[in-house]
């Protein structure tokens, strides 16, 4: 649910980048959920990178490991990518 536009968000819904799911995995407890996704499209990650996991702790720093793959002011207008 997309609470700033109040009605259902479907993923790459304006983006064009969705994620084919490959697998499912349930942890021990079943309290934890793993989905293993095919990513199309070139990004998951609302601010331009393949992935929302583009930092890296070091320290008491985030490093960014990656570079993005598109600019989130283009696709999405110049909210989104700077939230």
């Amino acid at each position: 649910w997309s609470r700033s536009r109040n009605t259902l968000w479907l993923k790459g819904e304006s983006s064009g980048h969705v994620q084919l799911i490959k697998k499912i995995l349930v942890d021990c407890d079943k309290d934890t959920v793993v989905f293993q996704v095919q990513q199309l499209g070139g990004a998951a990650c609302h601010k331009g990178y393949q992935s929302c996991f583009y930092r890296r702790v070091k320290g008491d720093e985030l490093v960014i490991e990656q570079k993005p793959v598109f600019n989130p002011e283009e696709v999405y207008g110049k909210s989104k990518g700077k939230s």
